[in-house]
């Protein structure tokens, strides 16, 4: 069921998750679809195309929601949860959103690789955890205590307000719509 591919230019095969299941189950499946989901807007668009901003002045775009993502799950799993100790992948002091504002020398292959792989990691990281489990890092506003269960709502939540960002840019780039 989980997501995943190395061939960036097609649309993943989304699994609508299940309707009776448990909420471990049902977490992780929605998280899943909505990663599929960010991966289906980008399918099939050129590196520029997916550079594309949505609507002028901002610079949002696809490349950058996936670059974007990519430390989001870093963050969240590897830093929070696992309490590693490991750099933005794009973010930097001077720019916390460096992965939303693309040059054209960012390409998707790239971004691409290395969202699956932090994907991966934070599946790792997550297996064998229970949902009540307190997490080896603190939320990095507040600085208390969270479990997985706060992780996977969290991630579901912005994953969700992104593929409603990716929804509109994908339409202002082919008029594509829908799933």
């Amino acid at each position: 069921m989980p997501f995943m591919t190395t061939d960036h230019t097609a649309a993943p095969e989304r699994v609508y998750p299940d309707t009776t299941t448990g909420e471990r189950q049902a977490l992780e499946q929605w998280l899943e679809f909505h990663r599929a989901t960010l991966a289906a807007k980008c399918a099939g668009l050129t590196d520029e195309q997916l550079r594309t901003v949505s609507v002028p002045p901002s610079e949002l775009n696809l490349l950058g929601l996936v670059r974007h993502m990519a430390d989001v799950e870093r963050g969240w799993f590897r830093k929070v949860l696992g309490g590693e100790t490991a750099p933005w992948l794009y973010a930097t002091d001077e720019d916390f959103d460096r992965g939303i504002h693309t040059t054209d020398g960012d390409g998707y292959a790239e971004a691409f690789a290395t969202w699956q792989a932090e994907i991966a990691h934070a599946r790792k990281l997550a297996e064998g955890r229970a949902l009540d489990d307190l997490c080896a890092g603190t939320h990095h506003r507040t600085g208390e205590l969270i479990n997985l269960r706060w992780i996977y709502l969290h991630m579901i939540e912005e994953y969700a307000r992104h593929n409603g960002h990716a929804d509109l840019i994908r339409e202002r780039i082919d008029g594509a719509t829908g799933a």
